[in-house]
């Protein structure tokens, strides 16, 4: 992870967080912004950053994954550049520690500013505002989505799904584990193990250490695509 110190409120950041435009500049100053970087899979937020700071993400898409008691990890959202982490404002907002923890799917660049200043900015500026719930609004009608999807598809839908959403012709690899698969379609690593090896045996994809190729997408797509 690298950090950057330098102020970053400039046309880039603007064109991904055009509601940013209407902070005053004491405002700004005033959250000691600094820019951080992360490689693919690291981890950029959890309840300790979220005592300090508040965080938007600039560049690249990261995984939003809730903590069972047991340990495991059941991703609830994904968050995209000009989004905002309604979790994080909720928990703020609320007193309460943030639930979940941020991890990169690629690599990342994300803006961190005081805490303080962030939720005060979400109170005083109706343009945050409106793109924090507009993101909550969202996140709550994909959860919908997901919960419709575990109750009415086959786990061999929703992971060849995944698989197919997450590659393409010229890129036909995803690089993930089973237990990272696992978590992205509400099952247990043990699951997805078994299903991977039922589809390599049919001759749909090689699965290696970290990885899923699709090696005959077009009957892979026609059996289980849109």
């Amino acid at each position: 992870m690298g950090t950057d110190m330098t102020p970053v409120r400039d046309m880039r950041l603007l064109e991904v967080y055009p509601c940013l435009r209407d902070v005053r500049p004491e405002d700004w100053a005033e959250a000691k912004p600094e820019v951080r970087t992360f490689s693919i899979k690291s981890c950029l937020f959890q309840r300790e950053e979220a005592t300090f700071y508040g965080m938007l993400l600039l560049k690249g898409s990261v995984r939003i994954s809730q903590i069972g008691q047991d340990g495991s990890k059941q991703v609830i959202s994904k968050l995209n550049p000009g989004e905002i982490c309604a979790l994080l404002v909720l928990s703020g907002l609320s007193g309460r520690d943030y639930p979940a923890v941020i991890e990169a799917e690629t690599e990342v660049e994300a803006l961190f500013v005081s805490k303080l200043s962030f939720l005060r900015w979400v109170q005083e500026y109706e343009s945050i505002r409106k793109t924090v719930f507009g993101t909550l609004l969202e996140g709550i009608m994909h959860m919908g989505e997901q919960l419709q999807a575990r109750q009415t598809k086959s786990l061999d839908v929703r992971l060849a799904e995944k698989l197919l959403s997450s590659t393409s012709e010229q890129q036909p690899m995803l690089r993930m584990t089973h237990y990272e698969l696992a978590s992205e379609i509400g099952t247990a690593r043990e699951v997805v193990s078994r299903t991977l090896q039922r589809f390599q045996r049919k001759g749909w994809v090689v699965t290696g250490r970290g990885f899923v190729r699709i090696i005959c997408r077009t009957e892979f797509d026609e059996l289980f695509g849109d």
